[in-house]
Order: structure tokens, then sequence, then C-alpha cells
């Protein structure tokens, strides 16, 4: 004992020796400097662990499906913990392109045709050395819905797709028409609003493996596209679950957060040049249709849809697509289990804007909300490359849904 206290007491001098000679900050010695590193280091730890690191709020219609989610999906009741050194909302969302890595995923591509002529591309991932479901007649197939301008390329779809490897069930993503590289055949692209493609998408899938069960998932504007989707088609679904993440609820309030000055620079900018330059890419068969030189000078998503989307799909105003396009407003008529995962903190989806109200009154529906996690951000760990928050949430739900799917027949 006496021994271990020696060398201790060694080591401690030692250590402060070193300090003392090489710990440089020039404010009354370096002692000094370091009692504030280690006094602010104490401060952001204590704000960290009370202010941002919480447990999210679970919300839903009814019992049973909060019950269902509490006991076959821990992730819900579990603290999420941001990534320390980047949990505020727009560094988690500019950051997870660049921090998470993209896995190896080799796609199927297919190309099916839509009634008015036009085409879809559908990357597949068959996943044929699955040994938990080694029969791909009824492997589960899980749907993956890309973001506004997003691919089964985009990060968030790649880890996704490698959970659902992991779970041993097929992957096929639907990408927007014009936006993986395939021929625009129609003058005719995309928007949240219309789910006719959806529709023939989910239609192939189901005859393609009429045994297979399939559940789907969305990301932003895939998962208004979702939502949309089973408010209009009530229970006339092949689909057994739905989850969608960092979903604009309000149209209207989405662009609105989106047109403030700092988030107009960070990110609405960006997005409109990214819909311009696919606008671009099938010029020639859109410019028999739409005045592309007025479309090429929108400096925002709302007068990019003012020119080009509202325009396309036939609405009068473009308050009308908004309008239109806002999931809130068919919450009510969802009659599939679907759980739905925002950050308070998504300057894409206000915080003010998310349905709580809404979804209190459907038994189908529910609401998990985190404090932190930005748009399709949700980084956690040290280093974040492997694993989000929001990839936990996904492939425990999927699990739940696929196995556990009989639970969830009736919620009413």
């Amino acid at each position: 004992m006496i021994s271990l206290e020696f060398n201790f007491n060694i080591l401690t001098r030692d250590l402060s020796h070193y300090l003392e000679n090489q710990v440089k900050v020039g404010l009354f010695g370096s002692g000094v400097g370091l009692s504030l590193v280690l006094g602010f280091s104490a401060a952001y730890t204590c704000y960290y662990l009370i202010s941002v690191a919480k447990k999210p709020q679970l919300i839903s219609g009814g019992k049973k499906f909060y019950q269902f989610l509490r006991e076959q999906c821990p992730v819900v009741s579990e603290t999420y913990y941001p990534t320390f050194w980047c949990w505020e909302s727009r560094i988690q969302t500019l950051l997870r392109p660049f921090v998470t890595a993209k896995p190896g995923v080799v796609y199927r591509n297919e190309l099916i045709k839509a009634a008015d002529g036009g085409q879809i591309s559908l990357d597949w991932f068959d996943n044929d050395d699955s040994v938990s479901h080694p029969d791909p007649c009824s492997r589960p197939t899980v749907l993956l819905l890309p973001g506004l301008t997003g691919t089964s390329r985009e990060s968030y779809i790649l880890h996704m797709v490698q959970q659902s490897r992991d779970l041993g069930y097929r992957c096929v993503v639907f990408n927007n028409r014009g936006v993986c590289g395939e021929t625009l055949l129609t003058p005719r692209t995309y928007c949240a609003a219309n789910t006719e493609d959806l529709e023939a998408v989910l239609e192939h899938i189901q005859r393609t493996n009429e045994a297979a069960p399939i559940m789907a998932a969305g990301v932003s504007m895939g998962g208004m596209m979702l939502a949309n989707y089973l408010g209009r088609k009530g229970r006339e679904t092949c689909l057994k679950g739905v989850v969608v993440f960092s979903a604009g609820w309000d149209v209207f309030e989405c662009t609105a957060s989106l047109e403030k000055p700092l988030d107009r620079f960070l990110f609405n900018s960006y997005l409109t040049s990214c819909l311009q330059a696919s606008v671009h890419r099938h010029r020639p068969v859109l410019e028999k249709c739409y005045d592309i030189d007025h479309v090429m000078k929108a400096k925002t998503i709302r007068e990019f849809d003012e020119r080009f989307t509202s325009i396309m799909f036939g609405y009068p105003t473009n308050d009308d697509y908004y309008h239109d396009a806002s999931p809130v407003h068919r919450l009510k008529s969802v009659q599939v289990p679907m759980l739905c995962l925002n950050a308070a903190d998504d300057v894409f989806s206000p915080s003010h804007a998310i349905p709580v109200e809404a979804v209190k009154q459907n038994p189908n529906l529910a609401l998990l909300i985190t404090c932190h996690g930005g748009h399709i951000g949700f980084l956690e760990g040290l280093w974040p490359r492997q694993s989000t928050y929001m990839d936990r949430v996904f492939k425990q739900f999927a699990k739940a849904v696929i196995e556990q799917g009989s639970r969830l027949q009736d919620l009413s």
C-alpha cells in the first residue's frame, strides 16, 4: 500500500510538473489556465448532461401501440446522447453526410413503366445470403423512400439497407423520377402530394413477391409522401407498418422556417440549386411544357415550387399545392401503424408544427420527439461513423413490425 501511494504521489507530482512546463495559456501562468480549462470542461459536461442529453418524448393515440413500442423498441425509452461536440441542430444536419460511413451496397437496378409512359428507377438489395429468411418468396421486403433530392446512395439510405441486411430482409429503394441518372421520358418529375408513382411501385413489389410482408420507411419528403399515401388509402394498402423520419408536417411552416436568413443561406439556396440541376439535366423534355429559364432564376424552394412543381401537378396556386402536400391534414385517416421520429430543433420541420394533437387522436400513430438531432442528423457517440439514433429506431421498429406484426392488426 505504501508503495502504491508513493508511486501515485510521484505520478501526480510529475504530471503537475509537466503541465506547468508544457501548457502555455498566457493568463497569470499555466496553473490558472489549466484551472480554466478544467472548469470549462466540467461546466460543459454538466450543461450537456442536464440540458442536452434527454429521453425522447413518446406520444401515441392509443395505449396498445404505445405499449408495443415500449416493449419491442427499447430505444424509444432510452436517453438520447447526441455527439457532445456537435449536438446543435444545424451542425448535426450539415455534418451527417460527411462523418457517417457509407456501407458498401451492391444494388440491382430495375426500371418500371408508369401509367403516363414515364419510368421509375428501383434499386433492389435482394439479400440472397439471408440466413433468417432464405426463401426469397417469403423474405420480408422493406421499401425505402429518400428525401427531396436524395437517391439510393445517400448515407442514411445505405445505413437502413445495412440494418435490413442484418435482419435478413430484402430492400428496395424508390428513386423519384429523374434523380438517379435515368432518362426522363415524359415531362413529369415528382412532389410530396402526388402518390401515383408510389402506388405503382407498391403494386409492382407486391406482384413480384406476393408472399412477402412489406413495410416502408420514408425520410424527409419521402416520409411526407408515405404519410400522404396512407392518409389517402386507409386500410387499402399492402404495408404492414411505416416509419417516418424528419418529415415536414406543414409545408407552409417548413418553408417559412427555411426562409429565415441563416437557414436560407445554409440549406434553402443549396436545395434549390439541386432541384434546378435536376431540371437542367432533363431540360430537353421539360422545356416543351415549362418556362425553364424562369425556373432557373428561382432563389428559394418556394419560388421553385411556384414556377415549376405546382404548375406541373395542376394546382391553381402554390398555396393549394402546399396545403395538399402537408401530411398533417391526412393523419386522421391513417389506418396502418406509423411511427414518426422528429427532432424538436429541426429547422426543416419546426417544433410548433409537429402534429402532437393530431397524433393523439389516432391509435395507429406514434410520435417520437427528441430534443436534439436536427434534420436527418441524430448523430450519437464520440465519432458517429457507424450508427445513429435514427438507425437504431429503424432497425428495432422494422424487426418489431415484421416479427410481431400480428399484435398490431387492431390498434383501436
